[in-house]
C-alpha cells in the first residue's frame, strides 16, 4: 500500500464512522450543529495524529502486557492539551462540546488505530494513517451535521435558510433523526464501495487452508451414513 492509499483508505473505504462504525456516540451527540461537528473532528484528528506518532515511536519500549493502559495515558495527555487550548482560544466551542471533548480519551477510533496500526508501523506511516482516519471522521461528521442542521434548524453554520428556517423538521435535531441520517449515510457509502468493487468473484475450495479438513469431514460423514 502506497502512502497515498494509506491516507485515502480512511476517507471512504475504511471510514471510521460510516464503514467501521466507530465513534458513534460523539457522532450522534455533536452532529446537530456543523460548527460543533467540525470542532470535534479537528480535536479528534489532532489527538489521533499526536497519539499515533507517540505510540509508534515508543512501540518497542512499551511492555506488551500494559500496552493498553500506556496508550490511554498518552492519549489522555494529548486530550488534556487540546482541551486547554480550546478553553483558551475557543471558549464557546469548548462549552458546546462539553463532556464529549474529554471522552476522546476512550474514543474507539483513537484506541483502535493505536492498537491495530501505530503499534505495528513506523512513525511516518502512523501519522499518514491518523490523518486519513481523522479526515474521514471529520467529513462524516460534517455531512451528517449539515443534513441535520439544515433540516432540523433551518440553518447552516448559524446562517438562516429561507423557508426552512420557518418550517424546521424538529425530529432531525433529536436522537431518532440522528439515527435516521446515520443509517442513510452508511447505506450510501456501502452502495458506493460495493459499486466500485465490481462483480463479485465466485469463491471455491481452492486456496483455502482448511480445504483438506473440510474434505476429510465430508468423507467421515459419508462413512457414518453408510454404516
Amino acid at each position: 500500500m502506497t502512502k497515498l492509499q494509506n491516507f485515502l483508505k480512511g476517507i471512504i473505504k475504511e471510514n471510521p464512522v460510516l464503514v467501521l462504525v466507530l465513534g458513534t456516540c460523539p457522532t450522534l451527540a455533536v452532529s446537530t450543529s456543523v460548527a460543533n461537528a467540525l470542532g470535534m473532528g479537528v480535536a479528534a484528528t489532532v489527538v489521533l495524529l499526536c497519539s499515533n506518532m507517540a505510540i509508534s515511536a515508543l512501540r518497542n519500549l512499551i511492555p506488551d502486557k500494559v500496552r493498553i493502559p500506556c496508550y490511554i495515558v498518552l492519549i489522555a495527555g494529548f486530550v488534556t492539551m487540546v482541551e486547554m487550548l480550546m478553553h483558551a482560544f475557543t471558549p464557546d466551542l469548548y462549552e458546546s462540546l462539553g463532556i464529549f471533548l474529554s471522552l476522546i480519551v476512550v474514543n474507539c477510533i483513537i484506541l483502535g488505530r493505536a492498537e491495530m496500526y501505530a503499534s505495528k508501523n513506523n512513525v511516518v506511516d502512523s501519522a499518514i494513517d491518523a490523518l486519513g482516519m481523522g479526515v474521514g471522521f471529520t467529513l462524516a461528521l460534517f455531512a451528517m451535521s449539515s443534513i441535520r442542521e439544515i433540516l432540523g434548524s433551518g440553518s447552516w453554520m448559524g446562517i438562516s435558510i429561507p423557508v426552512l428556517a420557518d418550517n424546521p423538521i424538529a425530529i432531525f435535531g433529536l436522537a431518532p433523526g440522528g439515527f435516521f441520517v446515520f443509517g442513510c449515510l452508511i447505506a450510501l457509502v456501502n452502495k458506493i464501495t460495493k459499486s466500485k468493487g465490481g462483480k463479485k468473484r465466485e469463491l471455491g475450495c481452492e486456496g483455502c487452508p482448511s480445504a483438506h479438513l473440510c474434505g476429510k469431514a465430508v468423507s467421515e460423514a459419508k462413512e457414518g451414513d453408510d454404516k
